[in-house]
């Protein structure tokens, strides 16, 4: 069977390198206008292969899932290398340098300081207990971030719940509201709010979106809770735990100081700017480099400093933070010329669409499907920029922005909404998403697969609420 896939492997690298043939492009021609929608097809193949391997091939995925990530990086950039050179390298140097490495050494201190700590005692996984750390968690999201949050809480609720049968639903609904749309009431709740922050917007502006966020949010507490509920009734009654009582404490806390010094160190490189330096031709911030330092040093001083006996009680295994890194790897390659031909606007191949997005409804959904799947960082800023082309055209960006914050507050809500709260429609749509997953069936929780996950909760849940958010507030 492994032979068979080599032979499609290479197969599929031979198929996409010839229709690459037609591009007539040099070293200094940028990417995005010239690459058509077909260059898309290698990220595509790979949240597939996500998708659908594990169901087909479980034992072949669960050992060589990073060659599945690898073959798919290279059938996008061996061709991208040949046809564009330096352009390309540059465009993969820049993807990797500024975006990949960054989001893993941010996961992974995280993933690390989180793991440091433990809460033991009784957390009896009923649907009240449930309901309220998904409650607290939605609220620390817009503290400590989503990525932070989901960290943070995501192994006491699995140990709280691990004596139920059914607990699918509890990590999903924790992904909707823990993972996603706690994150949308400050800046530090989503890295699209982070990005609107430093082109302008007021760092509480984003306070202006809290109607949709508690809508959502009391929506979705509310549904938990009669569905967890409903589940609750049915457990077999000898997985019910003992009832003896022990109480709630804390262990490792010290880690709370290195969680807060990863949200210090994001604050002080979106607030300092103290020059660049040039790695491998590209331009990388001072600050960046000395944030990414800190989550390096936060994340080795976690570990030195706590006992081995919390990592083990933790469950702590490097297994769900390799997986991410070995899959998103691939998908950070794949995804370049999505994002070029997003950022190449209405030059590009999906300039009928950016053409077509008027009203505030129009960009909740064309921000929230495409945030989705792709990055929602730069499909924030793509159309935050289109807004503001298209309402103030030829006005200086700060200008721009101050009265964007004040005469367009229903459009730059419906890209922050939308940003923010569809990605959780997919595991791939937000950071901690994909994550949370690992964490989950790490802990023996069989979650669902990638199309699972969407048609069985996304659309009848999030898809049908979202439709609702729309008639209300766009």
């Amino acid at each position: 069977m492994t032979r068979k896939l080599n032979i499609l492997y290479i197969t599929l690298l031979f198929c996409f390198i010839i229709p690459y043939t037609c591009l007539a492009a040099d070293s200094s021609t940028n990417p995005g206008p010239l690459l058509p929608l077909w260059s898309v097809l290698p990220f595509v193949g790979i949240l597939l292969s996500i998708a659908l391997i594990p169901l087909a091939f479980p034992h072949f995925w669960h050992n060589h899932f990073p060659k599945v990530s690898f073959f798919w990086a290279l059938v996008f950039a061996i061709p991208f290398i040949y046809f564009f050179k330096e352009t390309a390298l540059r465009e993969i140097a820049h993807i990797i340098i500024i975006d990949y490495i960054p989001f893993i050494l941010l996961l992974g201190s995280l993933y690390i300081v989180s793991g440091g700590i433990y809460i033991k005692g009784t957390l009896k996984g009923t649907p009240a207990v449930n309901s309220i750390i998904l409650l607290i968690g939605t609220i620390l999201a817009s503290v400590i971030g989503t990525t932070g949050a989901s960290m943070l809480l995501i192994r006491p609720i699995l140990r709280s719940n691990s004596w139920r049968v059914y607990k699918v639903h509890t990590i999903v609904f924790f992904i909707f509201l823990v993972s996603n749309i706690g994150g949308s009431l400050t800046p530090l709740g989503d890295p699209p709010l982070f990005l609107g922050f430093l082109h302008g917007v007021p760092f509480f502006w984003t306070m202006k979106i809290l109607p949709e966020m508690a809508f959502a949010s009391i929506v979705l507490l509310f549904l938990y809770f009669i569905l967890d509920s409903h589940y609750y009734k049915k457990e077999i009654m000898t997985a019910v735990p003992d009832s003896e009582q022990e109480p709630v404490k804390i262990e490792g806390s010290h880690n709370f100081i290195f969680l807060f010094g990863i949200i210090g160190a994001v604050l002080f490189s979106g607030s300092v700017k103290l020059g660049q330096i040039n790695l491998f031709g590209i331009n990388q911030t001072i600050e960046n480099l000395i944030k990414d330092a800190i989550l390096i040093l936060m994340g080795i001083a976690s570990l030195i400093s706590t006992r081995q006996e919390i990592h083990k009680n933790n469950e702590f295994s490097w297994a769900p933070i390799l997986e991410v890194a070995y899959l998103f790897a691939g998908i950070f390659i794949t995804i370049i010329p999505a994002l070029a031909i997003l950022k190449a606007g209405e030059n590009g191949s999906l300039h009928w669409l950016i053409k077509s997005v008027d009203s505030p409804a129009q960009y909740f959904w064309t921000v929230g499907m495409l945030s989705s799947f792709l990055d929602n960082a730069p499909t924030y800023l793509t159309f935050f920029n289109s807004i503001l082309g298209k309402f103030y055209p030829g006005i200086p960006e700060a200008s721009a922005v101050a009265l964007l914050i004040v005469e367009k507050i229903p459009h730059l809500a419906a890209i922050s909404v939308g940003a923010v709260f569809m990605g959780a429609n997919t595991y791939i749509g937000n950071a901690p998403n994909f994550m949370v997953k690992s964490i989950a069936e790490e802990a023996g929780v069989k979650m669902p697969s990638f199309f699972g996950y969407i048609f069985r909760y996304s659309m009848p849940i999030l898809v049908v609420l979202f439709t609702i958010m729309t008639f209300i507030f766009y």
